[in-house]
């Protein structure tokens, strides 16, 4: 029990010191704050199972840092195009895209990043890994469970809101892709009236994952034009009709 409850506590300080620096990276490049992450919390959970796998993996060949460089680089990369990969598909969207840059793979990918992961890879083993096993080791088995506990609730709390909200991205997607495929853009009116009906329960797609991966938009930019499109058509329709409604009653 003891050692679940010290494995999960790693992967979530993990995950949220992964969040800090995606904050911080952010921040000098692009010139603001935002959360990079997919989840609403402070955490990037493919940091903190990154990092327990290249702890795992590496601890026969801790004593070699070539080793630990070659073999953290290929973990690392492997993690990242497989998690690409696999969101992907879940979720019809393409969460992050390095196309753009040179010796990539499929976009999930890229050789810079791979390098970015070789340096990283020696500061979590020999500096990060031993600090917060020190720090945990120093908590009181009573307290150390309780902490668990309540940030495990939280954490479980925030996947589920976290992948509903994804989820409601992917179907507005869907949706106006099979409308494509179904060739009514040629038929304004139609594809209109289909398209209210379709997505008439669905909210409104969420900003915080807009922002925290930009890629969504611009690989699906004709999608969300279309969906704006009709929104404003939508409001307008309402401001007209309220607008007869206030006529007909000062005419009586």
């Amino acid at each position: 029990m003891y050692s679940i409850t010290l494995i999960f506590m790693k992967f979530i300080l993990f995950s949220m010191i992964g969040y800090v620096v995606e904050m911080i990276t952010c921040a000098i490049i692009e010139h603001r704050w935002t959360n990079r992450g997919f989840l609403c919390g402070p955490m990037i959970p493919i940091y903190g199972i990154g990092s327990l796998l290249l702890v795992w993996f590496l601890k026969p060949v801790k004593d070699h840092l070539f080793l630990v460089v070659l073999l953290g680089m290929l973990l690392t990369t492997s993690i990242e195009y497989i998690t690409g990969y696999v969101l992907e598909k879940i979720f019809h969207n393409k969460w992050w895209d390095y196309s753009r840059e040179k010796f990539n793979l499929h976009g999930y990918v890229c050789l810079k990043n791979a390098i970015l992961f070789a340096i990283g890879t020696p500061i979590i083993i020999y500096i990060v890994d031993p600090y917060i096993t020190s720090f945990l080791l120093q908590i009181k088995d009573s307290y150390l469970y309780v902490i668990a506990f309540i940030l495990f609730i939280l954490f479980l709390f925030d996947v589920v809101y976290s992948v509903l909200v994804a989820y409601n991205l992917r179907n507005r997607l869907i949706v106006v892709e099979n409308l494509k495929n179904e060739k009514l853009a040629r038929i304004p009116g139609m594809l209109e009236t289909i398209l209210k009906k379709r997505i008439k329960h669905v909210r409104k797609y969420p900003k915080r994952l807009l922002k925290a991966f930009p890629n969504i938009v611009t690989s699906k930019e004709k999608e969300f034009d279309l969906m704006k499109k009709i929104a404003l058509k939508e409001k307008e329709k309402k401001k007209e009709q309220k607008g007869k409604k206030k006529n007909s009653r000062s005419k009586k």
